[in-house]
């Protein structure tokens, strides 16, 4: 029976994911494959450690080389994660004639132009599932499954940490910080959330989905970002009685002349279909020209669900390799030659429904200002919810939402309205998607 080669670099909670899934499955990956895929090297500083898991002698390494410069190994999977030294690792690896395998969004979102053409000048094959979405086959949906269709958009929920922290604020109405110490103690969150937390891990996503279903490349600081520190436990409430819930929402649009992509928290109607999506799971929705909408729900991380994928981007390789068929798939889902640039819309041009929070003196005459401001820059509320009563002098919050506005004109409005001697604190905006 033939045998693919793997050389493992990262030995990590995923990497010891990948490992056990090749040990504990390799019946059914032969049966399905019509060959062996063993797990020649790993390479790790750290070798030392149980894992809790059995690996063969021979096979630890710290040296990266003995798996790069290694002529007997067919693929190589990178699961360091980082911008460096991932990259060099990979671009070695390719250049040495290696199919590649990796989890790592920062790195594509960031370097994916020179990954994937280098991938196609070579001839080879690289595999990222496991980079967007754990388990969910996303990637190959888009690239295989939707090929024939014009997507139109793309909007999910694609982290874990930030929908477990959401979720129990808006399940058990805690406070956002008694939530994340809560993911922390439980290992869903790193020890320094701010990637998570701050959205800056959505965006990578959104990133690299954007390139492989509109076939242009982004600039990963051209993605408008913000996290969800802002949230407080009274947006949810009154979100909750507006008829909405609140997720971190990584989203990608096009209509054919402009890319509108971004990652903020966003209000769904409590009916929609990923509103009730809750905890470490991931779901993410896409539009095309063809099914209107699909999505495309299930766990986003962890050990086994995002091994899973890596293990599936070695399996597909190894029948390329097999069949002699590398390169059969465009690294980015479309020819190399109709990668072009497609221009963003601008954030300000954006249109949507607002949730608006103010913190404001509970006095005569203060609806009346902030809602003229409001109408001034064309801006009608839809409802409005006062929590408490103040004390003469003391704050309150306010809670509107507002009909369908331009982003322009809403952060236009917000600067005018922060300038009134009756707010007490910076406001706080929550577009609406559904």
């Amino acid at each position: 029976m033939k045998k693919i080669n793997v050389g493992l670099i990262g030995f990590g909670t995923i990497g010891v994911g990948v490992a056990k899934i090749l040990a504990e499955n390799q019946e059914i990956i032969q049966k399905r494959l019509g060959a062996a895929v063993c797990l020649a090297k790993i390479a790790d500083l750290d070798i030392t450690t149980d894992r809790g898991i059995a690996v063969n002698d021979g096979v630890l390494t710290t040296s990266v080389d003995d798996i790069i410069e290694n002529p007997k190994i067919d693929i190589v999977i990178e699961l360091i994660g980082g911008y460096e030294p991932a990259r060099t690792f990979i671009l070695k690896a390719l250049k040495n004639n290696k199919h590649v395998v990796t989890a790592n969004k920062a790195l594509l979102a960031k370097h994916g132009d020179e990954l994937f053409e280098t991938v196609e000048e070579k001839g080879l094959s690289i595999g990222f599932e496991a980079s967007i979405g754990g388990a969910i086959p996303i990637i190959r949906s888009i690239r295989e499954g939707f090929v024939a269709n014009r997507i139109q958009a793309i909007e999910g929920i694609v982290n874990g940490t930030a929908n477990y922290i959401l979720s129990k604020m808006s399940d058990e109405n805690c406070d956002f910080d008694v939530a994340l110490k809560e993911a922390q103690e439980k290992g869903f969150a790193e020890v320094d959330p701010t990637f998570d937390i701050e959205g800056i891990d959505s965006a990578h996503k959104i990133a690299v989905l954007t390139r492989i279903a509109y076939g242009a490349p982004i600039k990963f600081e051209d993605i408008k970002v913000s996290g969800i520190t802002n949230i407080t436990s009274e947006d949810i409430e009154c979100g909750k009685e507006f008829g909405y819930r609140i997720k971190l929402l990584a989203i990608s649009k096009y209509d054919g002349e402009a890319i509108d992509i971004r990652v903020h928290p966003a209000m769904i109607p409590s009916g929609h279909p990923m509103a009730s999506v809750n905890g470490v799971l991931n779901a993410i929705r896409v539009c095309d020209d063809m099914m209107e909408e699909n999505i495309l729900i299930g766990h986003g991380a962890g050990a086994l669900p995002t091994g899973s994928a890596v293990v599936g981007d070695i399996v597909e390789i190894a029948r390329n390799i097999i069949s002699n068929a590398g390169g059969r798939m465009p690294a980015s889902s479309f020819q190399s030659s109709e990668i072009k640039p497609i221009s963003l819309k601008d954030m300000s041009a954006v249109e949507s429904e607002y949730f608006l929070r103010f913190n404001v003196l509970d006095k005569p005459g203060v609806l009346s200002k902030i809602s003229g401001i409001l109408g001034d820059h064309c801006i009608s509320i839809e409802s409005m919810i006062q929590k408490g009563r103040g004390e003469k002098g003391k704050a309150v919050s306010l809670f509107m939402m507002c009909h369908l506005s331009s982003e322009g004109n809403i952060q236009n409005a917000l600067k005018e309205i922060e300038q009134l001697d009756v707010i007490c604190a910076k406001s706080n905006l929550i577009r609406v998607e559904k």
